[in-house]
């Protein structure tokens, strides 16, 4: 029961604040850049909402083997979700900074996002199994991971250049994203207690949208 309520207020306060965050900023926002981020922080809560949702009413009622099914299809849409969200950071990295040409880069983010859905379509995932192989939950996270490393140089080198005061901690909460998540994708298991790094995980994600957030509070903000 205490884990119920926990995650259960700790759900629905990230949800709300990613939706509403994004929804303000994706109808208010006066810049493409802006409606991007919102778009983005919409994606963010959707997406999870589809795995969260599931999770707490299975924590509230029969357990979380009972619902396997239902979970592991909340699993698999955010993990759709989640590479769109970073192909979107992606062209808000280009926007931001005036990024002309790089077509290859572009079309290295691509395949990497094509990639990781087709493998995450594969029915060896098991996705509607409790307990699903390690295996595929390596492969699938593989051109995902790439993409985090791409997003997370390529922002530190545009943001320090500019001295970019709005993105320049985005390496870093991205790095943090990724440094919590794949443990509980390597180890979570074995070791269940592991899972609590979604926690964190998930507090990199708010990190996030709160940088494009500053962008809509503070639209006149230039590089």
């Amino acid at each position: 029961m205490p884990q119920a309520i926990a995650e259960t207020v700790f759900d629905i306060l990230y949800l709300s604040f990613a939706l509403i965050a994004g929804l303000t900023m994706l109808l208010k926002g006066t810049s493409p850049l802006v409606k991007k981020a919102g778009l983005m922080a919409v994606l963010l809560g959707a997406g999870d909402s589809f795995h969260l949702i599931p999770r707490f009413y299975a924590l509230w009622t029969t357990g979380l083997e009972a619902n396997a099914a239902m979970l592991g299809i909340g699993k698999f849409i955010t993990s759709i979700t989640m590479t769109i969200f970073y192909l979107i950071l992606y062209y808000i990295w280009r926007e931001r900074y005036q990024i002309i040409g790089r077509n290859r880069l572009t079309g290295i983010m691509w395949l990497l996002s094509v990639l990781r859905i087709l493998l995450c379509f594969l029915p060896q995932n098991q996705w509607l199994m409790y307990h699903q192989p390690l295996l595929f939950g390596i492969l699938r996270n593989i051109p995902f991971a790439i993409m985090g490393i791409i997003i997370i140089v390529i922002f530190a080198q545009e943001s320090r250049k500019a001295d970019d005061h709005v993105f320049r901690f985005m390496p870093l909460a991205v790095a943090l994203s990724f440094g919590f998540y794949l443990p509980v994708v390597l180890f979570s298991s074995i070791f269940p207690m592991i899972g609590m790094l979604m926690i964190p995980k998930t507090l990199a994600y708010v990190w996030i949208v709160l940088m494009g957030w500053k962008l809509y509070r503070q639209p006149d903000n230039q590089l």
